[in-house]
């Protein structure tokens, strides 16, 4: 018996978010972060301060030096610049002399490597409310408060930044995330395989059987009577997170119409994408781990001749969570880039 494989779409996300301001003493006029599926890559400012967040990302930067130029320029130089002019023409058009003044900007897209589909998008945001949107199928930019409505038809007849944000949806963005996903997974192509135990509560209950501590994500877990899947009397439980960064999933086998002698027909088997070993474990009484203290005895892992003899696609089975781009594997930055993604707010 095999079980069937069916590929599911990551999608993969690349975010810019730029802070600028003015009337506030002591810190850069522009500040601005760039993620990939949420990962923090990279900080700078308009002080000329860069820092390369996680090893990844450094090692990304030493293999294309050009990129960390790209936006060193953009960092230093161009975006202090535009985003001041910005700033003042909303000052002007909200009859603003002075003050602090603060405006934001995310932008970048949205890539699903199953399907192709790209979507891009922009949105600034000014003194803590969102302001502007640009909608790609008309090019034109959607008011978010009524105090955009003046400012919409001003930057809708703004035909330079009109034609960027057509071509960095449709080419620059796309494929600068392209090339970050496709890095990511040549570098980070780890696999671990789980302990499995079976775990039951009371002798009434579900035999659960919990794999833990596999990467990557994708992975299936099912149990098993003569060699076919079961579909009922059991229930799927979620993939979880580790602490370590690893997952832990687990399905229950309701035995209340299994008789002890049948007992040896079931067995639960886990299977990890990209790995050629399944692992098997029988259902026997000593093998259940209760709450009166027997011990652990994990599962025999076993080659087989398998769907993963062939070059599988991932499970289907993956409980409600994407599966794990490479770029997580490291964990959020909780530093600066974190503090000016919440204030952006948009």
């Amino acid at each position: 018996h095999k079980i069937s494989f069916v590929c599911p779409a990551v999608l993969h996300s690349l975010k810019y978010f730029m802070t600028s301001s003015t009337g506030i003493p002591n810190i850069p006029e522009l500040v601005a972060t760039v993620e990939v599926d949420e990962l923090l890559l990279g900080y700078c400012d308009s002080n000329k301060k860069v820092d390369v967040k996680q090893d990844i990302a450094k090692s990304f930067f030493i293999k294309y030096p050009e990129r960390l130029e790209w936006y060193k320029q953009r960092c230093f130089h161009i975006f202090p610049s535009s985003f001041k002019s910005y700033t003042n023409s909303l000052m002007s058009l909200y009859n603003q002399s002075g003050g602090v003044h603060v405006l934001q900007r995310v932008n970048g897209c949205e890539w699903d490597d199953e399907t192709g589909e790209v979507k891009g998008f922009v949105k600034y945001g000014y003194d803590g409310e969102d302001l502007l949107e640009f909608d790609l199928n008309t090019s034109t930019w959607i008011a978010l408060r009524p105090e955009a409505v003046t400012a919409k038809p001003i930057w809708d007849a703004n035909k330079v930044m009109r034609e960027y944000y057509q071509t960095a949806f449709t080419q620059i963005y796309p494929e600068r995330l392209k090339t970050y996903a496709e890095y990511g997974r040549s570098v980070l192509q780890r696999t671990d395989l789980p302990s499995v135990s079976l775990l039951q509560k009371t002798p009434s209950s579900p035999v659960s059987c919990l794999a833990t501590g596999f990467y990557p994500h994708r992975a299936s877990l099912v149990w098993r009577k003569d060699g076919e899947e079961l579909h009922e009397e059991v229930d799927h439980g979620e993939i979880l997170p580790n602490h370590d960064g690893t997952f832990q999933m687990s399905v229950d086998l309701n035995l209340s119409s299994v008789t002890p002698e049948d007992w040896t027909r079931y067995d639960c088997v886990f299977q990890l994408f990209g790995v050629k070993e399944e692992i098997i474990t029988k259902l026997e009484k000593d093998r259940i781990r209760t709450n009166e203290g027997k011990s652990e005895i994990r599962g025999l892992i076993t080659r087989t001749a398998s769907s993963y003899e062939r070059g599988p696609s991932p499970p289907a089975r993956l409980g409600p969570h994407a599966p794990q781009s490479p770029w997580k594997l490291a964990p959020k930055d909780d530093g600066l880039g974190e503090k000016v993604r919440t204030q952006a707010n948009i």
